[in-house]
């Protein structure tokens, strides 16, 4: 890399940090708020870590006020956050809980006083209930909740909230949700997944007119995707043909419909033992293909697949989702998927920041013109405050230069890319791990909700400051070592290949 001091960021770009409702709120019977698909998969014994579950969280509907003012402290300049639909619309039908929707209004009043620009993410995962009971996701009809769900938040905050994104990582809501099971509401049926994943479409769609059909025209829609960097074991055909088959369903099924109009040709075949495709009706597709203001790129590991057969087994098969006795891939179980090589988080997840540079290269040329916002990128790192009371996490300084380094490449490259959210702010509940994970930049200890900024949080906030990206800070515990690899041109380039040769600065 060269030196830090080359590394700059235009003045006008947004330095962000990203949460979601149901993982720092807490408050789940307050104000009208009812159940979410998540509260009741977290109260189910044996789906989440030691059974953790939200009701408290990070208590962040209590403390906002506290929060707000620790981002202007850390020189954010903008922040993402996520509305709980059960607290706004409890039964996902009908008019809004004004409270709930009080709620963030007060959140969003609250940031721009502090010159700090919302985010506003529609849905992040806590569907209401009661709408699952009625068919969740795989229901058609879920589309058209969420539109007059969209269209009452848009409404009340349109004026003041200009950023917008209308689903966050839809695959992880189809896929884990419906497929492996391993996130709520924990199905396991491969066909479900992938009319959850047209459902979800459709939402998009027509969550994109209801908030243009309500809000001032200045403001921006996006959509949030964790697409998949999927690179391949070696370049044997049957590997290529797996890894063409995972992009499918990792990134095309969504991307697909969204930013282009049309479902991949090879999805239909290699999903053909699963569903017929018959729940897509006349019109969906014009419905899906809003013309949008930003794309939103969440990246955190690539993956490296191979078909069954074509490599030696010399590590575990991870696809960085989760275990579980279902796939979450239907129509593709002979893909096997290999651990990156590279050093780790504690998620078990490869540090690899050239998957990001290949990811928003992609994007770039596939709609140029869309500007890009990282809109997810962080790191889960075992993290303990010191007896000084200081918490020091020099690998995530080290995961955030690098990637961030990596963010001003792509930029140097031509690609628009206007705003970078770390996830997370805050600790919080981390889905089906519970409260073992720690992401964010500030250290919360869960027995007194005391928040205390890591190193991170401090080198982030110099970065947010000055625009350029200082060296990180060398410290006697081990930092990891970035793999070597190259930007890949297609999707389905071969891992064995990227890792020969030199990486791509970032400058």
């Amino acid at each position: 890399m060269p030196d830090s001091a080359q590394v700059s960021f235009p003045p006008n770009f947004l330095w962000g940090s990203a949460t979601s409702s149901y993982q720092i709120e807490g408050a789940v019977r307050e104000d009208g708020r009812t159940p979410s698909i998540w509260d009741t998969f977290s109260h189910t014994p044996g789906k989440t870590h030691e059974g953790e579950h939200g009701d408290v969280a990070v208590d962040h509907y209590h403390r906002y006020r506290d929060d707000v003012a620790l981002m202007s402290d850390l020189n954010l300049n903008s922040y993402r956050f996520s509305v709980a639909w059960p607290r706004v619309q409890p039964t996902g039908r009908g008019p809004a809980v004004q409270k709930g929707l009080d709620f963030y209004r007060r959140l969003v009043d609250e940031l721009l006083a502090k010159g700090i620009a919302p985010a506003v993410t529609l849905y992040h995962w806590d569907l209401p209930q009661e709408l699952e009971d009625a068919g969740g996701w795989p229901a058609r009809e879920t589309a058209y909740r969420f539109a007059e769900y969209a269209a009452i938040v848009g409404e009340a905050l349109g004026d003041r909230v200009e950023r917008w994104i209308t689903l966050n990582e839809p695959w992880c809501a189809a896929f884990l949700g419906y497929s492996s099971g391993v996130h709520a509401p924990g199905r396991t049926d491969g066909e479900l997944a992938l009319r959850a994943a047209h459902t979800l479409n459709l939402a998009h769609g027509l969550g994109t007119s209801a908030l243009r059909s309500v809000m001032p025209a200045r403001n921006q829609v996006a959509v949030a995707l964790n697409s998949h960097v999927v690179r391949t074991v070696s370049d044997d055909p049957r590997n290529l043909e797996a890894a063409r088959r995972i992009d499918d369903l990792a990134n095309g099924v969504f991307h697909g419909p969204m930013l282009h109009g049309a479902y991949p040709e090879t999805l239909f075949p290699a999903t053909a033992s699963v569903t017929d495709w018959s729940f897509v009706e006349d019109g969906d597709l014009k419905l899906i293909h809003q013309p949008l203001d930003a794309l939103g790129l969440n990246y955190y590991t690539p993956a490296t697949v191979g078909h069954a057969g074509t490599a030696p087994e010399d590590g575990p098969a991870t696809d960085a989702h989760g275990t579980g006795d279902f796939s979450p891939w239907p129509g593709a179980e002979d893909v096997v998927f290999h651990q990156s090589p590279g050093d780790q988080t504690a998620m078990g997840w490869t540090v690899d920041h050239t998957g990001l540079y290949d990811l928003i290269m992609r994007y770039q040329r596939e709609v140029p013109g869309l500007p890009i916002y990282i809109t997810e990128n962080g790191a889960a790192y075992d993290d303990v405050k010191d007896v000084d009371g200081q918490v020091r996490d020099p690998e995530r300084v080290a995961y955030l230069h690098s990637h961030l380094s990596t963010v001003r490449q792509a930029m140097a490259d031509g690609a628009d890319v206007r705003g970078y959210y770390l996830w997370s702010l805050l600790d919080n509940f981390e889905w089906a791990y519970g409260y073992s994970k720690r992401f964010g930049m500030v250290y919360v200890d869960y027995a007194t909700q005391e928040r205390t900024p890591k190193a991170s949080a401090l080198w982030y906030a110099q970065a947010a400051r000055t625009g350029t990206l200082a060296d990180p800070v060398v410290e006697p515990v081990a930092v990891p070592v970035e793999p070597a690899a190259v930007p890949v041109e297609i999707a389905v380039e071969p891992a064995a290949k990227a890792a020969a040769e030199p990486a791509a600065d970032a400058g």
